[in-house]
């Protein structure tokens, strides 16, 4: 779950090396510099990736010699284990990677600066799409900047639809048509699957949540306090799962995958249909052993809504205000301006063989989109045209991030999309009533 966030319930303080390096510290001057602490960096075993942040940098305190940027270095870049002693002891960086559920629980602890006030001088804000803007605004007041977004979308091969007598240019736009062309690709044989899903590690519970959405669902009330999986559009979730699976035999008799496997099984040629970001067709090729023309991406079906999920920077309240307008200008230069910096900057990642011309992240609206566009198809090293429908389907999808304690509750998830999975005889109404209470009780204790 690439941007899964996690509602963190500890707060002990652990040493880390941010305490000897003075993150977040309110020291805003270093040889008369304003200095900034930023995290993110690359590891540096992702040699090229680091490098190109290091030459980003280098080029920004160029531009602005009185910005000296510290950087960290990290993988992940945030690490649910630590994330809320860090905040806890005050130790984040002055400009802190957060996941887009983070960003109401660092508000709520009072570890976030209200950046409102600064953003005028962000060239790129109003640039950035709004409901990615609208996650890092709380009660009015504006705590942080995204810097990517997904949305979750139905990955396919090409040339098994070709196989099954399928129109590879008309993927299926309904759940019903997922589950008549997962039953004809299954027919092939050979070990072909028509269509996986996960149902461990709380990644069934993720998955479930994207389906619930496509459906029109939602996972819990708007006010946040109660459960609304046991819904028509829950049931309609996991019977579809449980008719695939046993009614049409279309999701293979092995269960209980997560990711790695069903990306094993797509790139080895096996698998018809799963569901994925964008971000997971380069995993597909070059670590799974797929190839770029027969991986196609379509929107999620069902036409109703879709899961979207990012990442951004946030503040800390420590910050001085030279730190923020330098942190903001940081912000701007490596990751918010159309076609350049450390994610727009196609020309460089097309010379090292980095895939370009993926669907998303797609962050900006206008002129600003269209630069950034045009720039990316210049530069396409994969064929574009299998995206296409991706990207047209979704303008007509709601968009909604994770539900609050998304980590609890697609636990909870977990063990309802796993037994429609794993017994041909479950019954789906007392699994919805089931985590329908298990998750009333998840979001009573906060």
């Amino acid at each position: 779950m690439r941007s899964t966030g996690f509602r963190r319930t500890f707060a002990v303080f652990v040493a880390s090396a941010c305490a000897l390096t003075a993150c977040g510290s309110g020291d805003d001057t270093a040889d008369g510099k304003t200095r900034i602490t930023v995290n993110c960096e690359p590891p540096k075993s992702a040699k090229v990736d680091r490098s190109f942040f290091e030459a980003d940098v280098k080029a920004f305190e160029k531009a602005n010699p009185d910005i000296d940027v510290v950087t960290h270095d990290a993988f992940p870049c945030q690490d649910p284990k630590t994330f809320d002693a860090k905040l806890a002891g005050g130790q984040m960086e002055d400009v802190f990677y957060t996941y887009f559920t983070d960003a109401g629980h660092v508000v709520d602890v009072k570890q976030a600066a209200d950046i409102t006030s600064y953003v005028k001088d962000l060239k790129s804000y109003a640039t950035l799409q709004q409901q990615l803007r609208d996650i890092y605004t709380v009660d009015g007041k504006i705590y942080g900047i995204p810097r990517t977004g997904y949305s979750m979308g139905l990955i396919y091969n090409k040339k098994l639809f070709e196989k099954a007598g399928l129109d590879p240019e008309k993927p299926p736009a309904t759940w019903e048509e997922v589950r008549a062309d997962a039953k004809k690709i299954a027919a092939l044989g050979g070990g072909t699957v028509g269509y996986a899903d996960y149902s461990a590690q709380n990644q069934g519970g993720w998955h479930f949540t994207a389906e619930l959405y496509s459906q029109g669902g939602d996972v819990v009330s708007a006010d946040g306090k109660k459960a609304s999986v046991d819904t028509p559009e829950g049931k309609a979730v996991l019977q579809n799962l449980k008719d695939m699976r046993w009614g049409d035999n279309s999701m293979g008799s092995k269960q209980l995958l997560v990711i790695n496997d069903v990306q094993q099984m797509m790139g080895s040629g096996k698998l018809g249909m799963y569901l994925s970001a964008p971000d997971n067709i380069p995993i597909l090729v070059k670590e799974k052993g797929g190839n770029y023309k027969d991986l196609a991406l379509a929107p999620m079906p069902g036409g109703k809504g879709t899961l979207i999920g990012g990442d951004g920077y946030m503040f800390n309240k420590k910050d001085t205000p030279a730190q923020i307008k330098a942190g903001l200008k940081w912000l701007d230069h490596m990751f918010l301006s159309p076609g350049k910096g450390f994610l727009g900057n196609y020309a460089r990642a097309k010379q090292h063989d980095a895939p370009v011309g993926l669907p998303e992240p797609r962050l900006f609206t206008g002129a600003a989109d269209a630069k950034d566009q045009q720039v990316k198809k210049a530069n396409a090293n994969v064929p574009v045209d299998n995206y296409q429908a991706f990207l047209d389907g979704n303008h007509s999808l709601k968009m909604k991030i994770e539900p609050p304690q998304a980590q609890q509750i697609y636990s909870v998830l977990d063990s309802a999309v796993s037994a429609v999975l794993t017994k041909k005889d479950a019954d789906i109404d007392q699994l919805l009533k089931d985590a329908s209470g298990k998750i009333d009780s998840i979001l009573a204790r906060g």
